[in-house]
């Protein structure tokens, strides 16, 4: 018997070897592998005359709470004045929050002015594309994108297998062991988005484990486009969030930007073209729109562009990726004043968080910079401030970059699907006054508090606080 036991242990270890080997392809594979056509766009540049900037703002004045909310206002008004299509592409779309809580139905009051556009004009195509995280990863219907299914417009999910793995040491288990079961079933594990929410499977669970997401946040129709940093989501009402609305030519682009996602989803539906209307050739505002990858090339240039007297005023509710922290250190260094309004990332739906990686990834900038990058927190309450916003003055011209894209490597690196427009025009031109206004009003507390010093949140992390930091960071577990 004892030999027949060790002629056996030869056999184990080479199957662990086999799996070992299967494990570290399947990591490499999906961590490497080339993204689907048409993902990671980017567009022609445009001339325009106008572009239009929207904000929603949460601050404290006079002892009382204010709500400015203007970009899904917008978005019901862009979508009730189409003709010929709407596409729409949003990541959060529900109307669940804990039950002692309260907000705007902003999910439900997109859902009925979609459904009532419909009912006036039947002949318009409207498509709704969408993340499964709205469906607990495939383990219950949504209730509002089959409402909208029911009034005849053509619903798509994401399919975010096919994009490159993020979380390797973990996709890497969960694409070998559990992907082939499916999610469908009966619900038993509590939903982490709200405790209203229908339970998830387990199976569900292990996929959103894979913290992938289709991530952007774009309004396209015959008419006009919004690229915004907002979901239509009831939790998220009161975030902080901007929106720039763009015409002419660049909707075909933004277009085919969302036929690459369609395509790599639900094949057999075809968005609408675009058809140019007295579209202008010249104007003051150079446009361009760019999804994942390229948003952060652009991003990186335009940060190392900036020379001693120009200004980089930043707002934004996740910063971690050092290609882009090393680029704005080092434009600290050679004189430009940057200036960044962060999220001090320590509430999430109503739940607590840690403070990562906002909180620890400030101190590591203002510790390299030696005080040169100035930082505010934004003075959230259950709100965020969920902005993704770099806004850089250079002498008579200036450049906005904005979006849905978080400046984290999940959001920048073709991970996740993003959405994001560059602006550049005369500093002088309404739209960039409008956007310095936006930031000033911010830092200085205008007419409200709206942020705090950065000495308000400073935390010192102790030596297992970063070491821990810093492994979550080396593996990739992490959520940002």
């Amino acid at each position: 018997m004892k030999k027949l036991n060790m002629g056996k242990k030869p056999v184990i270890w080479t199957l662990v070897g086999i799996l070992l080997l299967i494990y570290i392809a399947t990591m490499v594979y999906h961590t490497y592998k080339s993204i689907p056509e048409g993902v990671a766009y980017q567009s022609d540049v445009y001339e325009v005359d106008d572009v239009k900037f929207y904000h929603d703002l949460t601050y404290q004045k006079d002892g009382k709470k204010v709500h400015e909310l203007e970009i899904f206002e917008r978005i019901n008004e862009i979508i009730m004045e189409a003709d010929d299509f709407i596409v729409i592409d949003m990541f959060l779309f529900n109307g669940y929050y804990e039950p002692d809580q309260s907000f705007p139905p902003i999910s439900e009051n997109l859902t009925n002015t979609i459904i009532k556009k419909k009912q006036e004009n039947p002949d318009i195509k409207v498509v709704f594309i969408s993340d499964e995280v709205n469906t607990g990863y495939r383990s219950y219907q949504s209730k509002l994108l089959s409402k909208l299914e029911e009034n005849g417009v053509e619903v798509v999910y994401t399919n975010l297998e096919r994009l490159r793995d993020s979380s390797p040491l973990y996709s890497g288990v969960w694409r070998m062991f559990f992907q082939w079961f499916g999610q469908k079933g009966e619900g038993w594990v509590r939903n982490p988005f709200a405790s209203t929410a229908p339970d998830m499977t387990a199976r569900s669970y292990l996929k959103l484990l894979n913290v992938k997401a289709n991530h952007r946040k774009v309004v396209a129709t015959d008419k006009t486009a919004l690229v915004t940093s907002g979901n239509p989501h009831d939790a998220s009402a009161y975030h902080g969030n901007v929106a720039f609305e763009v015409e002419g030519p660049i909707i075909q682009e933004i277009i085919n930007a969302e036929q690459a996602v369609v395509d790599m989803s639900e094949k057999g539906i075809d968005l609408p073209t675009y058809k140019a209307k007295n579209d202008q050739k010249n104007g003051q505002y150079q446009i361009q729109y760019y999804t994942e990858g390229k948003t952060h090339k652009q991003i990186v240039e335009a940060i190392e562009q900036t020379k001693k007297g120009d200004e980089i005023h930043l707002g934004m509710f996740y910063i971690a990726d050092r290609s882009i922290i090393g680029p704005l250190l080092e434009a600290a260094d050679r004189g430009v004043d940057v200036e960044m309004v962060l999220d001090p990332n320590k509430t999430a739906f109503g739940n607590k968080k840690t403070g990562l990686p906002n909180i620890p990834v400030a101190e590591e900038i203002m510790e390299d910079s030696n005080g040169q990058i100035e930082i505010r927190w934004y003075n959230t309450g259950i709100e965020q401030y969920h902005t993704k916003m770099m806004f850089i003055k250079s002498g008579k011209e200036a450049t906005i970059i904005a979006g849905s894209a978080n400046y984290t490597k999940r959001n920048l690196e073709a991970f996740n699907l993003e959405a994001d427009l560059q602006i550049k025009g005369p500093t002088d031109s309404e739209l960039m006054k409008k956007t310095d206004h936006y930031f000033n009003r911010i830092w200085n507390n205008e007419g409200g508090l709206y942020t705090v010093a950065y000495e308000k949140n400073e935390t010192k992390l102790s030596p297992l606080q970063r070491g821990v930091y810093a492994v979550q960071k080396f593996l990739r577990l992490t959520t940002y």
